[in-house]
């Protein structure tokens, strides 16, 4: 069950109109625990047996961690959870991926294995609830938060609908408190969220869905015929393709939250106008790298231990990072590509160190004038390392790259182009807009923050954006691209 359909938003208003309908806590989340096994099983119903086995694991550890006892039996249950959650991701999502991966290995040697695949289906989202639900575990353990003593609720934290499939990550010390307690309806909240879904809509179908279809015209053929000109503005393409598509899904995600009085955390904070990949990785896909930071990051060492542990620290996090979106070596290279850049941005340490509270620089002032060039640098850095994130193996990808710098010096490269005008003409200008309007309201929380506007001007646009947006929905709507991590 995608978002962006009609028999979501039907869903969406049945689970809605019960949720409200009864009283207290219990009765709350058991409308959600119902209404979330319901959205997963829609997709296939054995992966709800799934995340019922790992919430019960995950359950009765953290009780146990909860009652205390020596440090070792402490140590061994969270090595458990551990075991188990990564085992299930391991076997689910990597197994067939090393498994060729050794055989080519072998092949290399002469050899010829005949080694076992498993082909297993991919359950939806299993990346993102395996991280949350062992979060917890290592959160209980480190008592940086409190066993749930209901059941109910820790059932309702995993598979809360809203950000099931695709996120945010939610911690437990943040998302279990609001759902140990009785919700109240909050007006204001719900129109809030209403207007983010409705900004996520479009997002998803006015720009995510018809940039995907001009990227997979470039990228989804097996050689790469395009000149380099072409291959570049796919990549750009491809850059707000993946940015609009996923903050989308977030957008939806705290939006719909919002509705049933549950406040998500931030995902997105702008990254296209960082000033330096560090940066950049401070508010692409919050959620995610705080939880790489936290889990993986600081117990290496971080930058604590002098530089070369901080290089070991921010290879392997952005390794695994990497690994964790697909299990490809494309995948695997982005990472770790990504960990190079951020370690150079770290050595260099020229650019202003801010984070996702901090707005991107005026570019009327003096200060901005050393932003924009850096935040334009930062952008085509980022728009490189995503050629790996989105070509079909290595090969392809370096292809790519060799295409992109051999042609761009020449002009004859450049009327490939021509043959793509209306493309450009049709959603140039919508692109450009898009970026100025993310600019304008950048101290916002969404755009259509409209307080200040007359009310009959907020709903003549409301009435604009939901109409464009059925205008130019697909015949086939595009599945989120997070979808398959």
């Amino acid at each position: 069950m995608t978002f962006t359909t009609l028999t979501f938003l039907l869903f969406l208003a049945l689970v809605f109109a019960l949720y409200w309908t009864v009283r207290g806590r219990v009765g709350q989340n058991a409308v959600v625990v119902g209404a979330s096994y319901v959205f997963y099983g829609w997709w296939d119903l054995r992966f709800c047996a799934l995340i019922l086995a790992s919430s019960l694991v995950d359950f009765a550890i953290a009780r146990a961690l909860a009652r205390g006892g020596p440090r070792a039996r402490r140590r061994a249950l969270v090595a458990v959870s551990c075991t188990l959650n990564l085992g299930l991701l391991a076997l689910f999502k990597y197994f067939d991926f090393f498994i060729d991966s050794f055989a080519v290995v072998l092949a290399s040697f002469g050899l010829s294995p005949n080694l076992p695949s498993l082909h297993l289906l991919l359950p939806v989202g299993i990346s993102f609830y395996t991280f949350q639900t062992l979060g917890y575990t290592i959160d209980v353990y480190r008592e940086d938060a409190k066993a749930s003593d209901s059941l109910l609720d820790y059932l309702a934290y995993v598979a809360f609908f809203p950000q099931l499939v695709a996120g945010p990550i939610e911690r437990a010390r943040r998302l279990l408190p609001q759902l140990q307690t009785a919700r109240s309806f909050d007006e204001a909240a719900a129109r809030d969220g209403a207007k983010l879904i409705l900004w996520g809509f479009c997002k998803k179908i006015i720009l995510a869905d018809h940039l995907g279809e001009f990227v997979e015209l470039i990228y989804g053929a097996e050689l790469v015929h395009a000149s380099g000109p072409v291959l570049a503005l796919a990549t750009i393409c491809f850059a707000f393709q993946i940015y609009c598509d996923f903050s989308a899904y977030s957008d939806i995600a705290i939006g719909t939250a919002k509705l049933f009085g549950v406040r998500l955390v931030r995902n997105f904070a702008h990254p296209y106008f960082s000033q330096s990949v560090t940066e950049f990785w401070r508010r692409w896909h919050m959620s995610l790298s705080t939880w790489f930071r936290d889990y993986v990051y600081v117990p290496l060492g971080g930058s604590r231990r002098g530089p070369a542990r901080l290089w070991l620290s921010l290879m392997v996090t952005f390794t695994l990072s990497g690994l964790w979106h697909g299990a490809s070596w494309t995948f695997v290279i982005w990472g770790a590509v990504n960990g190079l850049l951020v370690g150079l941005s770290v050595a260099i340490g020229r650019a202003p160190r801010r984070g996702p509270d901090d707005l991107p620089a005026s570019l009327t002032t003096r200060a901005g004038l050393i932003a924009a060039p850096r935040m334009l640098a930062t952008f085509a850095l980022i728009c490189l390392t995503w050629v790996f994130f989105r070509a079909q193996d290595l090969a392809q990808a370096m292809g790519i790259l060799a295409r992109i710098v051999t042609d761009l010096p020449r002009a004859a490269a450049w009327t490939e182009l021509v043959h793509h005008r209306e493309f450009l003409l049709a959603f140039g200008p919508l692109l450009l807009i898009f970026v100025i309007v993310e600019w304008l309201t950048r101290d916002q929380d969404h755009p259509l923050t409209l307080a200040a506007w007359p009310r009959a001007a907020r709903w003549l646009l409301y009435t604009a954006l939901i109409w464009i947006t059925i205008y130019l929905m697909p015949d086939d709507p595009g599945a989120f691209i997070y979808f398959q991590f």
